[in-house]
């Protein structure tokens, strides 16, 4: 098996442990030994785990103590997504947040009046879901593919069109998940997308690059308690 995968693999179990152990936020995770161990890897696959899962937020390294739970995934992703796709779905934010970033700041920049009308009224409908109780992963991806029309650049689109399972599995997910919080977290979302939008009327691309790279670690960070 390729080692890239053993990773996901080592990821994925490494989440289960934090999981299944019930580790506590500030809990020392097992030494790199003996998580080889336990999954039967090498340390060197074990060490690059969790060099993601550090990247990914869910875990700390702390220089001769070893490495530490930061935080936990959320209890309902699990009911969205197998958790040995959590590496895949964690890494694919890498890849948005320079797609969807690039892809605003030329939207900003290029998009005609019938396209910012696009984008506007996807704005008023995903507000619309967002404020209703009912899902809202449609409308969400309706907008940011509208983001990805106004760059001119079929590529962008279909690179977009490429992601759609992972980024649809994703969106549900974060829509899910803020429901099951505070009023705010859903308003939180709302906001973070009307930035973007307002970026793209206003032409100005730097500020619709920053705003949808803002809203994307935002979203990554809804995925965790």
């Amino acid at each position: 098996m390729h080692e890239e995968r053993l990773a996901d693999r080592a990821y994925a179990g490494i989440v289960e442990l934090i999981n299944t152990d019930d580790l506590q936020i500030g809990d020392r995770l097992p030494s790199e030994t003996r998580l080889a161990e336990m999954f039967g890897m090498s340390r060197t696959v074990v060490r690059e785990a969790l060099v993601r899962l550090a990247s990914d937020g869910f875990t700390e390294a702390r220089r001769g103590a070893g490495s530490f739970v930061k935080r936990r995934p959320s209890e309902r992703l699990g009911s969205h997504m197998p958790m040995q796709n959590l590496a895949a779905t964690m890494g694919s934010y890498e890849v948005r947040l320079v797609l969807e970033a690039e892809a605003a700041r030329l939207a900003a920049q290029r998009r005609s009046a019938e396209q910012l009308l696009v984008i506007e009224r996807a704005m008023d409908a995903l507000r619309s879901a967002l404020q209703a109780s009912g899902p809202a992963h449609v409308e969400d991806m309706v907008l940011h593919r509208a983001i990805f029309e106004a760059t001119a650049n079929p590529i962008f689109v279909s690179s977009f069109d490429h992601m759609h399972d992972e980024i649809d599995r994703i969106l549900r997910a974060g829509v899910d998940i803020s429901r099951s919080r505070p009023p705010a977290a859903i308003n939180a979302m709302i906001e973070e997308h009307e930035l973007v939008v307002d970026a793209i009327r206003a032409q100005d691309g730097d500020a619709a690059a920053l705003a949808m790279r803002w809203h994307l670690w935002q979203g990554r960070k809804r995925l965790m308690p």
